[in-house]
């Protein structure tokens, strides 16, 4: 199934070469690298989704893309595994981001956390700058944690895939060889019986 969507994935991608907003940027991101489904470039595309998703603002993607491209790994899955942070996960991280920075740096540790402000989807502007206002003074360790979660959750993600990686071929490897005994199995009583 995932080599399926990759194939359709790669034949959108070459459509998409002729538009003119990708061609500057079509020598960067037709490279075979980007578009493989190996375990080292779909590891790599998590770790680099884990670090673009706490980007903060509309450049998650982009940060994640050109670190796809950096350091040739799948593109699409490094642009998807930014998703996991959104306008429902972003303060829960940003708070555990906080927590991590007054780890690392107790100096700010006397600092109160406040509350972060509601969010006004009626009004989204006003409560985007008030969130970045919020996010702004909480200061040192809000900056010194999130590049510290980004690297946690881009190292777990790493090996995390790693290891599902491996296991799923491991159940493959298994269920291939149970099914060929099984057919070894019935082909041996079938020769019995004749």
């Amino acid at each position: 199934m995932a080599r399926r969507w990759a194939k359709l994935l790669v034949r959108k991608f070459e459509v998409m070469q002729s538009s003119p907003w990708l061609r500057p940027f079509a020598k960067y991101i037709a490279h075979p690298a980007l578009w493989s489904l190996n375990r080292r470039s779909v590891a790599l595309a998590v770790a680099a989704g884990m670090i673009g998703g706490l980007i903060p603002g509309p450049f998650q993607m982009l940060t994640a893309g050109i670190l796809a491209v950096m350091v040739r790994c799948n593109f699409p899955i490094a642009l998807v595994g930014t998703l996991y942070s959104n306008p429902l996960t972003i303060v829960p991280l940003y708070l555990v981001a906080y927590k991590l920075g007054v780890l690392v740096s107790p100096a700010h540790a006397a600092h109160r956390l406040t509350a972060p402000p509601d969010f006004d989807w009626l009004h989204l502007w006003d409560s985007t700058v008030a969130l970045a206002h919020w996010a702004w003074n909480l200061g040192t360790p809000l900056f010194v944690g999130v590049p510290l979660l980004a690297l946690i959750l881009a190292v777990a993600g790493y090996f995390i895939t790693l290891f599902g990686w491996s296991l799923h071929l491991r159940l493959e490897w298994r269920a291939r060889k149970k099914a060929r005994l099984a057919r070894e199995a019935a082909s041996a009583q079938q020769k019995n019986r004749e």
